[in-house]
């Protein structure tokens, strides 16, 4: 289901090239990447918690999906396609923002990417792919903040960089 090639960028988010995946974590490039924060109605976030099986950071929570884009196509498109083969459901889905993080992970891989940050609105119940997604839950982002602040441990590198980036952005549009 994931895609066996990342597309290289520059700080710009210009593409450079592809890479194969496992290849380019390894060595620590730039890549493009998009992650998705999906709220219900009553403004609690979507998380899912990676399977354990995954290739890093299996069994810790983390924000609703995220992956990296094909070659030649979309970041949106590829949001929306992700979303649904991970957590069994489609939404519309709007960009919020970009940035770049470097996190060193739990097995000698690096995460650099170029992320693009897309937000959303659902309130059923996910149906997710178990090869892909242990777990989810609905929460509260006050509860979740003290639970990153007291268990850092539970969640992924990417997620606690960008945790305060979406607390920041709902303060201001919500």
């Amino acid at each position: 289901m994931t895609n066996s090639f990342v597309i290289l960028v520059d700080k710009n988010d210009s593409e450079k090239g592809l890479m194969e995946k496992m290849e380019a974590h390894q060595k620590g490039e730039l890549h493009r990447a998009f992650s998705i924060f999906i709220f219900n109605s009553t403004n609690e976030l979507l998380l899912q918690k990676r399977a354990t099986s995954k290739y890093h950071s299996g069994g810790l929570w983390t924000n609703t999906c995220c992956s990296h884009p094909a070659p030649g196509t979309l970041i949106s498109e590829e949001a929306e396609k992700r979303l649904f083969e991970e957590m069994g459901f489609t939404t519309s889905l709007r960009k919020i923002f970009s940035f770049i993080y470097k996190a060193e992970l739990d097995n000698g891989l690096t995460e650099y990417e170029f992320d693009h940050v897309f937000t959303g609105l659902y309130d059923g119940h996910p149906n997710i792919n178990s090869e892909e997604v242990e777990d989810w839950k609905f929460i509260k982002l006050e509860d979740l903040k003290l639970d990153i602040i007291e268990h850092p441990e539970r969640y992924t590198k990417w997620f606690l960089i960008c945790f305060p980036k979406i607390e920041q952005y709902v303060k201001e549009n919500r």
